[in-house]
């Protein structure tokens, strides 16, 4: 089967791009191994209620290409700026190792402001292959701190890491986090982040359930081959799968990536991030938009999210990354909602009932993810990114793992889609002539 350009994953990244061909008048066929489209943005209902197993926010509508597009194809948003970098402005409740919770953060707060102002200074002068660890600790040593001060304020900043990564704070390079802290509100959507593949997706050709196992080029064609042993051929083609399934060798190049590509691939590191939905019967929590957990009880159950500000239901969200979730990743849904009940219950005791219905993910075992997104792990550089989605003759690679500015963010995949696109039709296209209908 022949097409002028094949674009093989059908995320927000590929779709993106096929839309952005088909309205320049190229002819395209999308091919995604699973049975959905979307990629990692999956809106999922089987909470009674709709909530994203995969990304979940704007991060920064400011200048944000999501953002515009939300207005243009009637998506709906709800503020909801709660990120790692946001430790105060909004309503956090703050427990203690005990369980107890903070009465007055105001210090630890504080304690936070201070190291963030310092760490620029020390990662622009970290030497190559440090880890971000050193570098907050660093800044830590600097200022004297030792005991419990300390060790709350390098914890806090490790499940940063784990966050915005999903990575240990040791694997993520010193500059891993400059282009984390975005401008502008943060918002969620009640209808899902899904939205989004479904308007890109309308009126293209994507074919669901092909697994591309080999994309082999020459001077004329590409040929695309799939698990099934069907064959498509087509001018170029553009490959929009998760850097995880990359570093796997799940798909074979013929001939093999180059370098820089092949470099850069393997330099990138790619992170795990794992959601615990539980709904309960009862709003227990109170009125707090985030519930964390210091110390040790707080090593993988440090965050909750109160997600009945976007689901109007008593919904809470652990999220879980680094080494966490992939420890989490082996163990049966009801021993993790075992542990994550003894951690609620060490802070709200016995008000805390018994879940009415359960989601987790498992994003590392996803074959078609192989994890979450990527990050600058240690001796990778901030180039990599960008480097990973240069051309190499009839192929390129595109993804957030390749948007090099705000990489593991759905408007890095966008961009990236559209960058693709771009080179092919040979002029910028925006995001917003992605709203026009197909004809």
């Amino acid at each position: 089967m022949g097409a002028d350009v094949i674009v093989v994953g059908a995320g927000v990244a590929g779709l993106a791009c096929a839309r952005a061909l088909v309205l320049a008048g190229h002819d395209v066929v999308v091919l995604e191994a699973r049975d959905r489209i979307g990629g990692r943005t999956w809106t999922d209902s089987a909470l009674g209620v709709p909530v994203d197993l995969g990304a979940s926010w704007i991060h920064g509508i400011d200048g944000n290409p999501l953002w515009q597009l939300a207005s243009a194809f009637g998506i709906d948003t709800v503020e909801f700026t709660v990120g790692s970098f946001q430790f105060d402005g909004r309503p956090i409740a703050w427990h203690d190792p005990s369980g107890a919770r903070v009465a007055d953060p105001a210090g630890f707060v504080a304690d936070l402001h201070t190291v963030d102002e310092l760490l620029d200074d020390a990662v622009a002068a970290a030497p190559t292959g440090t880890s971000y660890a050193a570098a907050v600790e660093a800044v830590v040593a600097s200022l004297g701190w030792s005991g419990d001060r300390a060790l709350r304020v390098k914890e806090y900043l490790a499940h940063r890491s784990e966050d915005l990564c999903g990575a240990p704070v040791t694997d993520l390079d010193a500059h891993g986090l400059e282009e984390e802290h975005v401008p502008g509100d943060e918002v969620v959507f009640p209808g899902g982040y899904g939205q989004y593949a479904r308007a890109l997706a309308d009126g293209l050709d994507v074919r669901t359930g092909v697994v591309v196992t080999e994309v082999a080029q020459n001077d004329e064609r590409v040929r695309v081959t799939t698990a099934d042993g069907a064959v498509f051929s087509a001018a170029s083609t553009v490959m929009t799968v998760p850097l995880g399934v990359l570093q796997a060798d799940d798909i074979v190049f013929d001939p093999p990536l180059p370098d820089p590509v092949a470099g850069a691939m393997q330099r990138l590191g790619f992170g795990v991030y794992d959601k615990v939905f539980l709904r309960f019967p009862t709003r227990f929590w109170g009125s707090d938009w985030v519930i964390r957990q210091q110390g040790p009880a707080g090593v993988d159950w440090h965050s909750w999210y109160d997600m009945s500000r976007v689901t109007g239901e008593p919904v809470l969200a652990a999220l879980v990354g680094g080494a966490g979730a992939r420890r989490l990743e082996q163990l049966t849904d009801d021993a993790i909602v075992a542990e994550g009940l003894a951690a609620l219950r060490r802070m709200f005791g016995d008000a805390v009932p018994s879940p009415d219905a359960v989601r987790i993910t498992r994003w590392a075992a996803d074959p078609f993810a192989r994890g979450s997104y990527s990050y600058l792990h240690v001796g990778a550089s901030t180039e990599d990114h960008d480097l990973l989605g240069s051309p190499v003759g009839r192929v390129q690679l595109a993804g957030e793992a390749t948007w090099g500015a705000d990489p593991a963010t759905v408007h890095g995949a966008l961009r990236s889609g559209l960058r693709a696109a771009s080179r092919t039709v040979g002029r910028p296209i925006t995001a917003l002539e992605l709203t026009r209908p197909l004809v």
